[in-house]
């Protein structure tokens, strides 16, 4: 266990994934796994060995999945069953 590599995860988190933020149409699960790896990359830039970041990444990947889904974001699945909804009740609403 990397202590260290849990802790600059930590701070990537903070300072990648603003809470509410999510310009993006896409959903959290697709999110979530471009920013894990997006992480990843960055880890072995910053100096991580791949034993470091590979021993570590059963924890990570959890850690960015409840960052991305702590916001507001646009949640591309509750607006396409909104719409199917909305459709079925064919008030709009």
């Amino acid at each position: 266990m990397s202590k260290r590599f849990l802790r600059w995860v930590g701070t990537w988190i903070e300072e990648n994934i603003p809470p509410g933020a999510n310009p993006d149409i896409e959903s959290h699960d697709a999110k979530a796994k471009r920013l894990t790896e997006k992480l990843f990359a960055e880890a072995l830039v910053a100096g991580f060995t791949s034993f470091e970041t590979d021993e570590e990444r059963e924890r990570v990947s959890p850690l960015v999945q409840v960052a991305v889904a702590d916001s507001t974001d646009f949640n591309i699945d509750a607006y396409r069953l909104k719409s199917e909804l909305a459709n079925e009740n064919e008030d709009g609403d």
